[in-house]
């Protein structure tokens, strides 16, 4: 057995060689800058308009809002300040409550964190990793009620739950009408934190545009990266235009004075960022595409191997950000991580669930049975762009 898996971690190893033409280390996710990108920014160094003020800002987020089909599109200076944007304009307060998955990123729930709410965690579904509804629905009917007003609590502290905010892990699209039925039976908001996920699509649709908001990252692991930043999609153009007014510290149109009518944040994107983020968009069919490829050569290779690879789900269209496999069991995960990192081939385990960090050892939670054995299991493999 120990051999068979040897055998299998060097030939995986020699695949992503082979995959990526090098001998040298290989990343998890690197960036790709093949287009427009040192033009753009000379353009904006050229031009003084480094900052939040520029014309790479608004033109970065109308390419946003096509590609998307969302209703109004905002850039912000990262993923975790979109968070933060859409769980205030939803009006997520100190003390409330917000459904999502122990199975994310912690920015997810650092967002909570900064607005004073708490998580409460249920399990994920086992296919695409993502918040599972049937979990999120029994965690629902044992746990909360609807009071007079019609207004979600938990059932034992009377906190409001206002809110639930899944993840499309590894950019796989979760079950968004299920969960939209349930936000209506219960009075709640979805918000889709689609970090990982520009360039997939539910049902035809892009993710982050089903949910009241969704958030988008750019960071510099992203399928395309402005170095950093983010954007906050907007379902309604009411919606958006309160979006940039308080992403731009609420100051007032003016020619000299400053008046700002609500307390704002200073989340802005500046312009150096969004001109590589334009460049970035110019490449992004060619790059999903690039991504396909890769994918179906992994999934081609664990076909009849012990090890599942992560294959988009039924109803959607995946971009496929970090190509992931399902290993046998703990033991041969770690061994496959510490093989591959040895010979400088990049793997990861998918993060530590969020209830077992400190600052959220007491939230609320559900059964996790799935989130553990995903936990135990998954690894990421290299998945960057493939340069010609």
């Amino acid at each position: 057995m120990e051999k068979c898996e040897n055998t299998m971690q060097t030939q995986l190893i020699n695949l992503v060689r082979d995959i990526y033409s090098t001998n040298e280390f290989i990343p998890l996710h690197a960036p790709t800058f093949a287009g427009n990108e040192q033009a753009y920014l000379a353009e904006t160094i050229s031009s003084t308009f480094v900052s939040s003020v520029g014309k790479f800002v608004d033109d970065f987020e109308q390419r946003i809002q096509e590609f998307t089909h969302t209703s109004r599109a905002i850039a912000t200076v990262n993923g975790t300040a979109t968070l933060h944007t859409a769980l205030h304009l939803v009006g997520v307060k100190a003390g409330d409550l917000v459904i999502t998955q122990a199975l994310t990123f912690v920015a997810t729930c650092n967002a909570l964190h900064h607005m004073g709410a708490k998580p409460i965690f249920v399990d994920i579904e086992p296919n695409a990793f993502g918040l599972c509804p049937n979990a999120t629905s029994l965690w629902l009917s044992e746990n909360a009620i609807l009071d007079t007003d019609g207004q979600c609590r938990h059932r034992k502290s009377s906190s409001i739950i206002k809110a639930i905010m899944p993840m499309h892990t590894f950019g796989h699209p979760v079950q968004l009408d299920e969960l939209l039925t349930i936000c209506q039976d219960w009075n709640l908001v979805l918000i889709e934190d689609a970090a990982e996920s520009l360039g997939s699509y539910y049902k035809d649709q892009h993710t982050g545009t089903l949910g009241n908001f969704g958030t988008l990252s750019f960071n510099g692991n992203k399928v395309i990266t402005t170095g950093g930043g983010g954007m906050l999609l907007c379902r309604s153009q009411e919606d958006g235009v309160r979006a940039k007014h308080i992403t731009t510290t609420a100051k007032s149109p003016h020619a000299y004075e400053f008046y700002h009518d609500e307390p704002g944040f200073n989340y802005r994107m500046p312009n150096l960022n969004a001109a590589l983020g334009c460049a970035q968009m110019e490449q992004l069919e060619v790059i999903l595409a690039n991504k396909r490829v890769t994918a179906e050569r992994y999934a081609e290779f664990f076909g009849n191997s012990d090890y599942q690879f992560v294959v988009e789900p039924e109803y959607a269209r995946s971009n496929y950000w970090l190509n992931t496999i399902v290993c046998p069991d703990l033991k041969t995960r770690n061994t496959l991580l510490e093989s591959t990192n040895a010979q400088g081939v990049m793997t990861r385990p998918v993060w530590q669930l969020m209830h077992r960090l400190p600052m959220f050892a007491d939230a609320l939670r559900g059964d996790l049975t799935h989130s553990e054995y995903a936990e135990a299991r998954l690894v990421n493999l290299p998945s960057s762009v493939v340069r010609s």
